[in-house]
């Protein structure tokens, strides 16, 4: 029986993984959150590999605070580089395969098309350069690896973008919201799947892979679909980037390719819109 570690157990993806794991048996799960597990004390990560027989890591575990990591780089850097190289150590000393969830902020929203694992990063925030650097400390540590490069995760639980309109839609009746920035929003829970699918797939394609919803949408698309399937009245201000200026400067364009993980994992990817509905849908009961 596989025993999988899943770190930042309290997160929206962590969440999404314990609903989950009622629907793939014969594997043991060990969630912990940031209280249970604190990643960036590495005496005690290496007290939790030694602790349990560890065959996967799955590190949803990550400082995502963007605006907030430029005036907190120290810490931004300890939790997404600094415990990521920790934590990949401790997999290559005691044999365990690492599951790590990366982020479509590593590039810079200059190119056209749908980025491809492949492609130059270029990080334009100090979370998206932590979130890279931390790729980076993986592969040279770890030949067994995945790293899920993922985009405008969301979901029922956590804070997210999906929820702070439904939150902002009962004060208000028009909400500003920028219009430049096109990306793909992404179901946490159709992530999580796909990353136990992963590891029951048993494959051997290790490496980067991207992930997110089908589809392509800006920030007032994704919001226009959330109050349209709520039937929420509420008029929607665009504004732009330039507009509307955040401590973080984000990529304009971060689609991401999803060729790769599709050819590999056999697997079908629903459109956002869906997903969307799905997510509501849960949020509501």
């Amino acid at each position: 029986m596989n025993t999988i570690l899943i770190t930042g157990g309290d997160g929206q993806l962590g969440q999404c993984l314990k609903i989950l794991s009622n629907n793939f048996p014969n594997i043991n799960y060990i969630f912990k959150n940031s209280r249970e597990l604190d990643i960036t004390n590495s005496i005690a990560l290496t007290e939790t590999f030694k602790n349990s027989k560890i065959n996967w890591v799955v590190n949803c575990a990550a400082y995502t605070a963007v605006d907030k990591a430029e005036s907190e780089p120290e810490r931004a850097k300890a939790i997404n580089t600094t415990a990521v190289k920790e934590i990949a150590k401790c997999c290559k000393m005691y044999n365990a395969k690492l599951i790590h969830i990366s982020t479509d902020f590593i590039f810079n929203g200059k190119k056209k098309f749908p980025y491809e694992e492949k492609d130059k990063t270029g990080p334009i925030n100090i979370y998206g350069k932590t979130k890279l650097d931390g790729e980076e400390e993986i592969i040279k540590i770890l030949t067994e690896y995945y790293i899920i490069r993922t985009s405008w995760l969301y979901s029922e639980f956590a804070n997210n973008f999906m929820k702070t309109m439904l939150r902002l839609a009962q004060n208000r009746k028009e909400i500003n919201i920028v219009s430049d920035q096109i990306g793909t929003p992404t179901y946490a829970k159709d992530l999580a799947e796909v990353i136990l699918t992963i590891i029951v797939f048993k494959s051997e394609h290790y490496g980067i892979y991207h992930y997110s919803n089908e589809g392509i949408a800006s920030w007032d698309q994704f919001a226009r679909e959330i109050f349209k399937i709520k039937n929420l009245p509420i008029r929607i201000n665009q504004v732009t980037s330039e507009e509307y200026k955040t401590p973080a400067k984000r990529p304009s364009f971060s689609v991401l390719n999803k060729s790769k993980i599709k050819k590999y994992f056999n697997i079908e990817i629903p459109n956002w819109k869906d997903s969307l509905m799905k997510a509501l849908s849960n949020y509501e009961q």
